[in-house]
C-alpha cells in the first residue's frame, strides 16, 4: 500500500473539510453511512494521531475561519484526544495494568468468533471485516463495537482494546485504552455505554436493524484503584545534547524546525512487530513506516533507524534529547533502554501539552470548561 506524502495530503484533507464539510459536522457526525460515504466526518484522525497534523494547529486553523459556536463539536472532538493523552499521564498505572493483562485468548471460543466475524451479529461481523480491510471505524461505530464486545459477547475489554490497536491506522494508546474503559463503565465509575438496537439502526442509516443485543447488562466493576501521580514536566526549547530521537506518534516538526536543524543527527526510531507487546497488522506497520520515511525526508540530518541499530549506538552514545512520546509502547521501550544502557536523556515536552496537563486530572467535562482558556493560550 503506497501512500501519498502525508504532510501534503493531510493539509489538503483539512482544507477540504474546512471549506466544504465542517459546518454540517455537528448535525451529521454520529451517522455511519458506510465505508464509501465518509463526507460527514473529517477523516483526519490517522494524521492527527501521529501528529502529522498538530492538534493545536488544527484548532487554530478552524477558529481562524469560523466562530467557535459554529464549530464547537469538532473542536471538542479534537480536545477529547488531547484530554485522554494528558489524563493517562496522570495515571500511568492504567496503561501498565492494561499492557500486562494476560488472558488465554486463543482458547476462548467467543473471542475467536469475534475476531473472525463469526458471532452471528450482522453489524458486528461486518465491522470486524471493515476494521481489518480499511483499518478504520467510524467513532460512533467504535462505541457500539466496544459495547457489544463487552456486554453482549462478554469478552474482556482489554482484548478488544488490543484488537483495535492492532488494526487502526489512528490507534493511540491513551485514547484507545481510556475509551474502552469508558464504554465499560470503569473510567467514569458506573457510567457505561450501552449499544442499543434502535440507536444502531438509526445512526447506521438503517443498514442494520433488529439486532439482538444485551441492552441491560450488569455494571462492570474493578477492585484496582489508579491514583494520580505528581507531574513535573517542563518545556525545553534549547537542545542539551547533539542527538535527537523521535518516534512515530509525534511527527510534528514545524514549530521546532529551527531547533531540530541544530542537531548533529536526528534518529527517527522504527519499532517493528517482534519488539512490540501488541502486534500490529501489516497494514498499520506499513503505514507507520511510510510516515517515518517521509518524516526523514523532511528533516535535515535525520536518519531512519531500527530498534536494534539504535541500541548498538547507545553502546557508545549516552546523551540524547528525545521528543517525549507520551505513555505507551514507545515510552516503555525508551525507559527500558535508558535503564539498561544507562543513558542520560532530556525529554522535550511541548508547551501546549504541559499547559493542558493541569486541566486533565479529573473528568472530561472539567477539562471541557477550560477549553476557552486552553484555546486562548495554545491556539492563538
Amino acid at each position: 500500500m503506497k501512500i501519498e506524502n502525508p504532510f501534503e495530503i493531510s493539509s489538503k484533507h483539512l482544507d477540504n473539510f474546512l471549506n466544504h464539510k465542517i459546518l454540517n459536522y455537528s448535525k451529521l457526525r454520529n451517522f455511519d453511512f458506510g465505508v464509501d460515504k465518509r463526507d460527514n466526518i473529517s477523516n483526519l484522525s490517522k494524521f492527527i494521531s501521529h501528529r502529522v497534523l498538530f492538534e493545536f494547529d488544527v484548532i487554530k486553523k478552524v477558529l481562524n475561519k469560523y466562530p467557535y459556536i459554529k464549530v464547537e463539536k469538532f473542536v471538542q472532538e479534537i480536545f477529547w484526544r488531547v484530554y485522554w493523552k494528558c489524563h493517562l499521564e496522570h495515571k500511568p498505572d492504567i496503561w501498565t495494568d492494561f499492557i500486562n493483562y494476560n488472558f488465554q485468548s486463543n482458547e476462548n471460543a467467543n473471542y475467536l468468533k469475534a475476531i473472525n466475524s463469526q458471532t452471528g451479529i450482522e453489524c458486528f461481523d461486518e465491522w470486524v471485516k471493515e476494521l481489518k480491510e480499511f483499518n478504520y471505524l467510524h467513532n460512533h461505530t467504535r462505541m457500539w463495537f466496544a459495547s457489544i464486545w463487552i456486554f453482549t459477547l462478554n469478552l474482556p475489554w482489554q482484548l478488544g482494546a488490543k484488537f483495535f490497536l492492532s488494526h487502526l491506522f489512528d490507534g493511540d494508546e491513551a485514547v484507545n485504552t481510556l475509551s474502552w474503559r469508558w464504554v465499560a463503565g470503569l473510567q467514569t465509575k458506573g457510567k457505561n455505554y450501552i449499544a442499543k438496537s434502535w440507536n444502531v439502526e438509526k445512526f447506521s442509516n438503517k443498514r442494520f436493524s433488529n439486532i439482538k443485543l444485551n441492552e441491560n447488562p450488569e455494571t462492570k466493576v474493578e477492585e484496582k484503584k489508579f491514583n494520580l501521580r505528581d507531574i513535573n514536566y517542563t518545556s525545553i526549547n534549547k537542545k542539551q545534547n547533539k542527538f535527537l530521537l523521535m518516534f512515530e506518534n509525534d511527527c510534528y516538526y514545524l514549530n521546532k524546525a529551527s531547533l531540530y536543524i541544530k542537531y548533529d543527527y536526528i534518529y527517527i526510531l522504527r519499532i517493528q512487530n517482534h519488539h512490540r507487546k501488541i502486534q500490529l497488522s501489516q497494514n498499520v506497520i506499513k503505514y507507520k513506516n511510510e510516515l517515518l520515511l517521509y518524516l526523514t525526508k523532511n528533516l535535515i540530518n535525520s536518519v531512519l533507524i531500527s530498534r536494534d541499530e539504535f541500541i548498538k549506538k547507545t553502546h557508545t552514545l549516552k546523551n540524547f534529547d528525545i521528543v517525549y512520546p507520551f505513555i505507551g509502547e514507545n515510552l516503555d521501550f525508551m525507559n527500558n533502554i535508558i535503564q539498561q544502557q544507562k543513558l542520560n536523556i532530556n525529554f522535550l515536552h511541548r508547551s501546549e501539552d504541559i499547559f493542558c496537563l493541569d486541566y486533565a486530572k479529573k473528568g472530561f467535562f472539567n477539562f471541557k470548561n477550560s477549553i476557552p482558556k486552553i484555546i486562548n493560550t495554545c491556539c492563538s
